[in-house]
Formats: structure tokens, C-alpha cells, sequence
């Protein structure tokens, strides 16, 4: 006789597992709360659907904090093994010049859904939409907003993070697994903007200004990359990438500081050589003449440096190198990509089963993971939910 799987949400994770369980064992049902699947997957796919990260398997594992919780999955099932997977589901892809994995030109954030859709369905997988889960009856069931009870072998929860609440992922289930007693930890922004306090000046002339090729520090981490000056603050991927650090600093103290070296390619030596050694008379032609600085990175210094250290070439190369900003705090929860809290890991053991409460399960991001963008957020879903899956499968 099969057994049965409940799966609650419909996103990335979800869909992986229901994609790799094993039909002649079990009878799955995905409980969605939207008319459609896949919402916040199918947000993933604006401005290029970036499914995965191409880089080896041992980088990629370190690109997530902390790292040696998903290993055993990332290693059962990496970015490759779900390259290799979509493949034969007739979606084709490519690793662009980022090395981030996209679908062949063409091809739409839909037909990938789809692709994976058509699985579910020849795996007969029952999809019951419009079904908010609100908890638990007095005999453990699962109890949902149509009023319908339901028993399951084997539960598992793909609830999502709390941003993007319009996609459905809105983290409102937090408080239904803390009065059970699992240990959770507030949702925060991760993966968003952060706040600095420009000068009207400086803002009203820069906005919207990238800052292309830097490298920006925050603690023990660096990483090259670009933002973009914003009347908030700084977005982009470089930033994105050292959100872990910049959270740290902000929890403890309500402030976090990070550092720009505006040329990560020139050691001090050479920008001072480069300064010194100019025939030009004023410091700002020099920068953009000499070093190629953009207009933006030129008014940041002007912003943030005395005139008498701008006009000093020695403390305008360290500056140039180790430039300090202030960031005041992050975007709005709903506004960031992903976040991080959730169920807490020791809540957890190394199937993603909950401790407390067995056969009961929890995948995806609504687990306190953290992990930049560029590919990895949905890697770790896809891994999640095919590792799960396989434990499952051999479970006697």
C-alpha cells in the first residue's frame, strides 16, 4: 500500500521533491495557497533566469552560511546533477560570462515551470490550489483554510521566506511552529538594499549611478563586483554578496561599516605612482584621466574626504583603496530577495526532519540559511528537495 506525502507550498523545493519521489511508493499532494505554482520561482526568471551557479561543487558549498549544513545535499545533487536533470526535460542551457547557468536564449521563465510541471504530472502528483495551511487539529492533522483535515505518512513543509509576499511567500506560518515549541528566529532582509546617508548634493547628482568594478569589504569578507548609488543607499550584487557581515554589524550595534576600494585591480603604490607622476594640474582630471574613475566614484571621494585629504595624494590613494561608508540599516523585509531566519537548524536533523516532530519535514528557504544571489539561493532548494526525496524513497 503507498503511503502518503503532503507537501504545503508550491516553490522551488517543493516542486524538486515531488519531481523525485517515487511514484510506485507514494501517493503526493502539493497544498498551494495560489492559483498558480511556482510564483516566486517564476519572480527568479525577471531581467534573466539565472536557475543555478556553475562553479565547482567545493566553492559552491562555501557560498552558503553556514556552509556545512547543506553539503550532504549540495553533494548528492549539485548544480551539474540539476543542469544535467532540466536538460532532459528539454530545456536546454548555457553559463554565461558570470559563470551563472540561465535557459538557452528563448527560452521563457514559464516553459521551464512548465517543463517541470509536465514531471508532476506524469509522476501523478495531485495539486490542490487555493489552500492556505493554517495549523494543526487537536489529532495533529493538517488543518486548512477550505476546513478540510488531512493525515499524512510523511508532511513536508516548503512554506518559503518572508519577502515577496505577493508571490504568497509571506512568512505569516512562523508563529504556528513556535507555539509548538520549534525553535524559529525572525525573518530579515538579506540579499537587499542597505541604507546610507548621502548628502543631498551628492545624491541628487549620483542616483542611480553604478559603481562598476570595485570591491567592497564589511568585517573578514571581500568581494569584487558593482552597485548602484541609490537615494537609499547601495544595491547590487557586490554587496548582496556581504549581506552576512553587514547584518552582524547592524544586529550589535545599529550601524555597520564596509569599505570600498574603488580600484581592486591598482595596488596603493600604483595609484600613487599614477597620481604623482601626472602632468595634469587638477586632482579630479587626474582621477578620471589617469585611473579612469567615473564621475561617481570621483564625487564619493569628494563627499567623504576632506579637501585637505582629497588634495594629499598619499591619503587620496588610501582612500581610493579603503574608502569608509557608513550603512544605517537594510530594505524593507518584503523588498529584499530573499531572507534569512526561519526554522532554526538545530530544530532540525540531517534529513531536514523536525526533532520534534517526526516525519515532519522542512525544506527550502523558509529554513535560516543564507546564501548570495547569482544562482545559489534556488540550488540550494533544488538540492533540498532531491536529497529529501531520496531519503524518503529507501525509507523502509
Amino acid at each position: 500500500m503507498k503511503k502518503s506525502v503532503s507537501i504545503i507550498g508550491g516553490g522551488p523545493a517543493a516542486l524538486l521533491l515531488a519531481a523525485f519521489l517515487d511514484p510506485q511508493q507514494f501517493n503526493v499532494t502539493i497544498y498551494e495557497k495560489n492559483k498558480t505554482l511556482g510564483r516566486k520561482f517564476l519572480v527568479a526568471g525577471k531581467g534573466g533566469f539565472n536557475l543555478t551557479h556553475s562553479e565547482p561543487i567545493a566553492q559552491l558549498i562555501q557560498r552558503y552560511t553556514p556552509s556545512h549544513f547543506l553539503q550532504e545535499a549540495l553533494l548528492d545533487f549539485d548544480n551539474h546533477d540539476f543542469q544535467k536533470w532540466i536538460d532532459l526535460m528539454g530545456i536546454p542551457t548555457y553559463i554565461g560570462t558570470s559563470k551563472r547557468v540561465y535557459p538557452e536564449s528563448g527560452i521563457k521563465p514559464i516553459e521551464v515551470l512548465n517543463a517541470i510541471l509536465d514531471v508532476l504530472n506524469k509522476r501523478s502528483v495531485a495539486i490542490q490550489y487555493q489552500h492556505t495551511w493554517t495549523g494543526w487539529n487537536t489529532n495533529q492533522d493538517l488543518v486548512f483554510n477550505t476546513d478540510i483535515e488531512v493525515k499524512s505518512d510523511y508532511t513536508i513543509f516548503a512554506l518559503g521566506g518572508g519577502s515577496w509576499k505577493v508571490t504568497g511567500s509571506d512568512g505569516t506560518w512562523l508563529g504556528l511552529f513556535k507555539k509548538r515549541g520549534i525553535d524559529v528566529v525572525p525573518f530579515k532582509a538579506s540579499n537587499c538594499a542597505y541604507g546610507v546617508n548621502w548628502r543631498d548634493d551628492f545624491i541628487n547628482l549620483h542616483e542611480g549611478n553604478p559603481l562598476k568594478n570595485i570591491a567592497i569589504s564589511c568585517g573578514d569578507k571581500t568581494q569584487k563586483g558593482e552597485v548602484v548609488i541609490t537615494r537609499f543607499g547601495l544595491e547590487g550584487n557586490a554587496i548582496y554578496a556581504i549581506s552576512p557581515q553587514i547584518r552582524k554589524e547592524l544586529n550589535a550595534k545599529q550601524r555597520a561599516t564596509i569599505f570600498l576600494d574603488l580600484k581592486p585591480t591598482l595596488s596603493y603604490n600604483d595609484l600613487l605612482q599614477k597620481i604623482q607622476k601626472s602632468s595634469l594640474k587638477k586632482t579630479s582630471e587626474k582621477l578620471q584621466k589617469e585611473l579612469k574613475m567615473s564621475p561617481a566614484q570621483i564625487g564619493l571621494l569628494k563627499t567623504y574626504l576632506s579637501k585637505e585629504t582629497y588634495l594629499n595624494s598619499e591619503l587620496l590613494a588610501q582612500n581610493i583603496k579603503h574608502l569608509r561608508i557608513e550603512i544605517t540599516g537594510s530594505a524593507l523585509l518584503d523588498e529584499a530577495i530573499s531572507t534569512t531566519g526561519g526554522i532554526q537548524l538545530n530544530a532540525l536533523d540531517e534529513n531536514f526532519e523536525l526533532k520534534m516532530m517526526k516525519n515532519n519535514y522542512c525544506i527550502g528557504e523558509m529554513i535560516d540559511l543564507d546564501a548570495p544571489t547569482g544562482g545559489y539561493l534556488l540550488q540550494s532548494c533544488f538540492s533540498m528537495g532531491v536529497f529529501l526525496a531520496r531519503h524518503l524513497n529507501v525509507i523502509p
